[in-house]
C-alpha cells in the first residue's frame, strides 16, 4: 500500500541531503608557495559551482592576487552575498573575518594567490630617496598600501631600462608571465637590495611586488 511521506518529514530530508552535500563539496584546493617570518603565501583553486565552507572564517589579514579571470561570491555568516569580479593581476585586501561561504559561480577553475600575513608590522615604514615608484613612476605604481603590507605593480616593455632605485622591505614577487627563468606564477622572496632593472626580452615583463612591513 503506498503511503505518503507527511510535509515535516519531506523537509528534513531535503535539510538532510542538502547537508550531506555540503559534506560533499570539494572544497578548495590549495597549494603551499612560501612559508617565511611574516606571510605565509599559498594558491587556493576554486572550482566551479563548488562552494567552499569556512566556518572557522580567516583570523589573520590577507593580500589576495587574482590569477585567473572570473567571477565569484562571498557570503559573510549571516550578511548579504557579494559578487566579485576580477580578472588576471588584480590585487585585493581582505581584512580578518569569520565564518563565509565563497562560490566560483563561473564555467571554469579559478586560481587566487593568498598572501597570508603572521602579524602586525613590526614598526613604522622605513622610508629611501631611492623610493622605486618615486624614483621610476614609470615602471613601479603603487596599487594598494596600508600599515602592513606595500602592493606595487611592475611593467617593462620590451628592451626597456628602468631607474636605479632602493629595496628596504622583504617583499613576495609574483610573475605574470614569462621572464628569464622565472615562469609565469612563480613566486619568490626577495630582500633588501639597490639595482637598475632591464628587459632584455623582445616581449613585456609584468610582476607584482608585495612588500611587508
Amino acid at each position: 500500500m503506498h503511503m505518503s511521506l507527511p510535509a515535516c518529514a519531506i523537509s528534513a530530508l531535503l535539510v538532510t541531503a542538502s547537508l550531506h552535500a555540503q559534506e560533499l563539496a570539494p572544497r578548495a584546493a590549495v597549494a603551499q608557495k612560501l612559508d617565511v617570518a611574516k606571510a605565509r603565501v599559498y594558491v587556493v583553486t576554486l572550482q566551479p559551482h563548488a562552494p567552499s565552507i569556512s566556518p572557522g572564517g580567516h583570523a589573520t589579514n590577507r593580500v589576495l592576487v587574482y590569477l585567473d579571470e572570473g567571477t565569484m561570491t562571498r557570503k559573510d555568516g549571516d550578511g548579504p552575498v557579494e559578487t566579485i569580479s576580477f580578472t588576471r593581476g588584480d590585487v585585493r585586501w581582505r581584512p580578518a573575518s569569520g565564518a563565509y561561504v565563497s562560490e566560483n559561480t563561473g564555467t571554469a577553475p579559478i586560481r587566487i594567490l593568498e598572501i597570508d600575513l603572521k602579524g602586525p608590522p613590526s614598526g613604522p615604514a622605513p622610508t629611501t630617496k631611492l623610493d622605486a615608484p618615486l624614483v621610476d613612476p614609470k615602471h613601479y605604481g603603487v596599487v594598494l598600501e596600508n600599515e602592513q603590507v606595500r602592493v606595487l605593480r611592475v611593467h617593462f616593455d620590451p628592451h626597456d631600462v628602468g631607474a636605479q632605485h632602493e629595496h628596504i622591505l622583504d617583499r613576495v614577487v609574483i610573475y605574470m608571465n614569462d621572464q628569464g627563468s622565472m615562469k609565469a606564477d612563480d613566486v619568490r622572496m626577495a630582500g633588501a637590495a639597490v639595482h637598475t632593472e632591464r628587459n632584455d626580452a623582445g616581449t613585456p615583463a609584468d610582476r607584482i611586488a608585495v612588500e611587508l612591513r
